[in-house]
């Protein structure tokens, strides 16, 4: 009997996924399917027998089998497996130590709740922040830090706004994070981009873009790339600033997930940043609390003022009761013991992720390989979309995100796919991957070797 029985089970539940088969659909018959798949009547019978464990297909006696329900109602809530939420894992957040630091800010700063507070943030907060930014490599002065409602905000104000080079156009790694796309498309930015792999960026593809095409600024998530997973080294980071100084072209580095990297002597572009070019931004929301909105940006001297303007126009100053617990927090080294614990669990779970692909996932795929992070894409055969991944594994309770949003046009890929593990238990990833694998070799199969009418559908 072999395995042969969990073939038929399931070819059949690809089926009721994908919406073939609905509820009350007859079933072919034992024999029928014995001769379709060149088996014994005992293996079709053990497969059926086990898809009525199920509670997927009952048994009519002399009339056959019948589908109970479609997939989606066969899961329980509990087996949900999150491989599509970017938030942080809500197990380690720290909900009590930061309600303490709330309190104390609400009892500190009852004024500036009342009030408006500085524009460019609680000045307490912004030297709290240049005390921690020097833990990143990033060595600033509080008059160069501004306070921001989460690093989206500020992406879309870099966008909007004219940079001292006088240039118009962006440069974008492809694919790259879905909310900066969003923001180019809405203000009808023109834009550039430069494919990025495992292995990095075209270093001379990029001195001609920057030689040639009017940059503004290049976007980038220089570690743990958002889909990829990718981290540039320190002699890359260092020419791509090289490049920018001699083509008079600002970078945008957004470090969001920096702090999670186990490399200790990995740098920021920041730091190889002297004529302050790098305009650096630093989320909170991954490895903290996405609710409260704040990041921050450290900015060139000579853009701070024109920066100001702009978030004036857009929510004159970020929630002082979020600055004030933030300051507490970091001031406490409370974040400090919070990041330490974080950092553990998410490479750990990466690792444990990135076994499981290498494991089960078809030898057709290809899977990136970040030491840390959230991030992690696989790249599916050419005749699989991603789409169709997602919708087969969404009727499991199985969540996983199509990349395709995250290319410019001229650059769409179909067969990619992210996962990210923030959210996902450790015990499920294996799982996951299983069924994943599973999905992929079923819709590649039938690609290649079922013809165009379904077997069930006689």
């Amino acid at each position: 009997m072999s395995s042969k029985y969990i073939k038929i089970m399931e070819e059949i539940k690809l089926q009721l996924a994908d919406g073939s088969l609905i509820a009350g659909s007859k079933l072919p018959s034992v024999r029928q399917l014995s001769e379709y798949f060149s088996c014994s009547k005992n293996t079709v019978i053990k497969a059926y027998d086990e898809l009525e464990k199920e509670h997927l297909i009952y048994s009519v006696p002399k009339s056959g089998y019948y589908v109970v329900n479609e997939l989606q109602h066969a899961t329980k809530e509990n087996e949900v497996i999150d491989f599509l939420s970017a938030g942080p894992d809500k197990n380690v957040m720290p909900y009590v130590e930061f309600q303490h630091c709330m309190n104390q800010a609400i009892e500190q700063y009852k004024e500036e709740l009342f009030t408006y507070s500085d524009q460019q943030g609680l000045y307490s907060l912004r030297v709290q922040l240049v005390k921690y930014l020097q833990n990143l490599q990033v060595f600033t002065q509080h008059e160069r830090v501004v306070v921001v409602s989460g690093s989206q905000q500020a992406l879309n104000l870099l966008v909007s706004m004219p940079f001292p080079n006088g240039k118009n156009n962006i440069l974008i790694e492809q694919p790259t994070y879905f909310g900066f796309i969003e923001s180019i498309n809405l203000h009808q930015a023109t834009t550039f981009g430069i494919e990025l792999s495992m292995g990095g960026i075209d270093l001379d593809r990029l001195e001609y873009i920057f030689r040639n095409n009017d940059i503004k600024f290049f976007y980038i998530i220089p570690r743990f790339h958002n889909p990829l997973g990718h981290s540039y080294t320190n002699s890359e980071k260092k020419k791509i600033v090289e490049l920018a100084e001699e083509y008079d072209v600002y970078i945008v580095e957004d470090d969001f997930l920096g702090d999670l990297d186990p490399n200790a002597k990995s740098d920021p572009l920041f730091s190889f940043d002297p004529s302050g070019r790098v305009v650096y931004i630093k989320s909170f929301s991954k490895i903290f609390l996405p609710g409260l909105r704040i990041a921050t940006v450290v900015l060139p001297a000579l853009m701070i003022n024109n920066f100001l303007r702009y978030k004036f126009s857009s929510d004159y100053n970020s929630a002082a009761l979020s600055q004030g617990a933030l300051e507490i927090y970091l001031k406490s080294g409370m974040f400090n013991n919070h990041l330490k614990k974080i950092k553990e669990v998410y490479r750990t779970k990466m690792q444990i992720l990135q076994e499981a692909c290498e494991l089960l996932l078809p030898s057709n795929t290809h899977f990136s390989k970040p030491t840390s992070g959230f991030y992690l894409s696989i790249s599916l055969p050419e005749n699989v979309t991603a789409k169709q991944v997602v919708h087969m594994l969404n009727e499991q309770h199985i969540y996983v995100d199509d990349a395709s949003r995250m290319f410019l046009p001229e650059y769409k890929k179909e067969n990619l796919l992210r996962l990210s593990i923030s959210q996902a238990d450790e015990s499920q990833i294996k799982l996951g991957i299983e069924r994943l694998a599973h999905c992929i070799a079923l819709i590649d199969s039938r690609k290649n070797h079922i013809t165009p009418n379904n077997f069930l559908l006689f």
